[in-house]
């Protein structure tokens, strides 16, 4: 999901915060109340419609007031069942799914297979405008409810059948023996009738069926989680809620978590890491997480788009020290990436640390004479845009704009071009208003390459702010997802990596572990595999 858009991915959406909020020790608006744990948070782009979340900080609210079919080890990564009592095949391609009995929304709903089936449903078609809508089109009867042109021809997956009040089965267009493992991701979450019967009552307080439902919602300000008292699953909250407090600044957000006006804080300025454990008497993490930071290029119009780009491309991405910036911005907490993916997937699930070889490795006389053999920057100059909000991008893009010009020996080719908040730069992106490259990430949805591939480059896909089409790409895709030995499945998905590299479609920089640090007020704080928080384990103290 959840990149730059989440995670993939991988920023924080912010919008604009009151005043109050903005300045250190002021953000206590309704922070004090006792058991409630108070953690930095950034307004989501879009409403929190499961299907239509494709960032970090929505996702963040959707895993606490939604439970999957499946759920993933908060320290493994590994799919397990949630809501669902069996998932079961007997030829890896219609899928036979059983929901526990007895379990419900936060207003008391039961929570059935219809409940999966028409939030489905709604997400895959293609007038209801859903952005992880792709995440449907395994699924038989998806190329009627989202043509790739004209109108739909039906309302409904073909291929999703209700069985009985807790049995549903989905038929694919293809085998697929580890389909099931991507059902933990919100876009396949469930929906109560409210959301079909009175969608903006919905969306102005979403329902759940998770360990948290939303008590309210000030956009710019605040959010409040409260424990949903209908919950019946395995994770029950170890505290009385959570206070999600809208920050613009994170150094703001630092000196607030310093003060002991939040407890949590997941994303920590560049330049507050180092001291980052000494200043918060130890309670500091960093450990890998499923996330990677690129830089993308707007690939179907305008100069980027052109024949010899690519080798552009590679230039510039030979140009960047990684080392360095890791070492010296990030103090250790970044790593040089090698390939698409994370290592926290492992060699087994799709990681790779030199797949990308020489094209990601730091030459700056190879560097120059790409460029020049590419027809140099498209008028001697680029900018990288990114979200001047949060998580210090500046730093960093800065150092690789310092390091592109260094080699081009011209101090003003590469510049940063900042645009004010995360929502104002995602939606530039997603209204195809970039015309020069751009900062992206990714935070994996599960944990397989495939997630690092299908959602960031497919044709049309999600998350394809490239708008790279490729179909021999897709052709090696299909015929992945449809090899039931995981081996050989592996090696096809990274055959497939090896394209996006050949026209040097994004530029891998670092992979991001995940930081947090915490107040003195609460205890038991640690991430998932996914750099999240896992709230409902934190414990208050006061």
């Amino acid at each position: 999901m959840r990149g730059a858009r989440s995670a993939t991915w991988v920023a924080g959406a912010i919008a604009i915060a009151l005043g109050v909020t903005a300045c250190g020790g002021s953000g206590d608006s309704g922070g004090s109340e006792a058991g409630v744990v108070r953690s930095a948070w950034g307004d989501p782009q879009n409403p929190l419609e499961p299907a239509n979340t494709t960032e970090v900080q929505g996702g963040k609210v959707l895993d606490m007031i939604f439970q999957n079919l499946k759920k993933y080890d908060p320290k493994t990564g590994a799919a397990q069942n949630d809501a669902a009592e069996s998932i079961e095949t007997k030829d890896q391609q219609t899928f036979t799914i059983k929901v526990k009995k007895g379990l419900t929304f936060s207003n008391g709903e039961p929570l059935t297979a219809n409940s999966f089936v028409d939030a489905w449903n709604y997400g895959a078609l293609a007038t209801n405008q859903q952005k992880n809508s792709y995440f449907f089109a395994d699924i038989e009867g998806f190329d009627k409810v989202a043509p790739a042109k004209g109108k739909p021809t039906a309302k409904t997956l073909s291929g999703l059948k209700v069985v009985d009040d807790h049995t549903f089965t989905v038929k694919l267009t293809q085998k697929m023996s580890t389909w099931p493992v991507r059902l933990g991701y919100k876009a396949f979450a469930p929906l109560p009738k409210k959301f079909f019967t009175d969608h903006k009552g919905y969306l102005d307080k979403p329902i759940g069926n998770g360990p948290y439902a939303v008590d309210s919602y000030q956009k710019g300000t605040q959010m409040k989680l409260v424990p949903n008292k209908k919950y019946r699953g395995d994770d029950k909250p170890q505290n009385k809620g959570v206070l999600l407090k809208v920050y613009t600044d994170s150094n703001t957000a630092y000196s607030d978590l310093q003060a002991g006006n939040i407890d949590v804080l997941d994303s920590l300025p560049a330049e507050q890491i180092k001291n980052a454990k000494t200043d918060l008497q130890g309670n500091y993490v960093s450990q890998p997480a499923g996330i990677n930071q690129t830089i993308t290029f707007p690939l179907d119009k305008g100069a980027w788009s052109k024949p010899g780009m690519e080798k552009v491309r590679k230039g510039i991405s030979m140009a960047i020290d990684r080392k360095q910036i890791t070492e010296k911005i990030y103090n250790g907490t970044r790593t040089p990436a090698t390939d698409l993916t994370s290592p926290v997937l492992g060699a087994a699930n799709g990681y790779s640390k030199d797949i990308c070889g020489d094209a990601c490795t730091y030459n700056p006389t190879e560097a120059k004479k790409l460029i020049k053999d590419g027809g140099g920057l498209p008028g001697g100059k680029m900018t990288i845009s990114y979200n001047a909000d949060k998580d210090s991008h500046k730093e960093w893009v800065d150092a690789i704009c310092n390091s592109v010009n260094k080699v081009l020996g011209d101090d003003k080719a590469c510049v940063g071009n900042p645009v004010g908040t995360f929502g104002d730069f995602r939606s530039q992106i997603t209204k195809g208003e970039m015309t020069s490259a751009f900062r992206a990430g990714w935070q994996m949805d599960y944990p397989q390459i495939e997630n690092f591939l299908t959602p960031l480059y497919a044709t049309g896909a999600s998350s394809n702010d490239s708008h790279w089409s490729n179909k021999k790409f897709d052709d090696l895709l299909k015929q992945a997802a449809s090899e039931p030995d995981t081996k050989k499945a592996t090696k096809l998905y990274q055959d497939a990596e090896k394209l996006v590299f050949d026209d040097m479609v994004a530029i891998p920089l670092f992979y991001q572990n995940g930081v947090a640090g915490w107040s003195q007020n609460v205890s038991n704080v640690s991430l998932d595999a996914f750099s999240v928080p896992v709230y409902t384990q934190i414990k208050v103290k006061s």
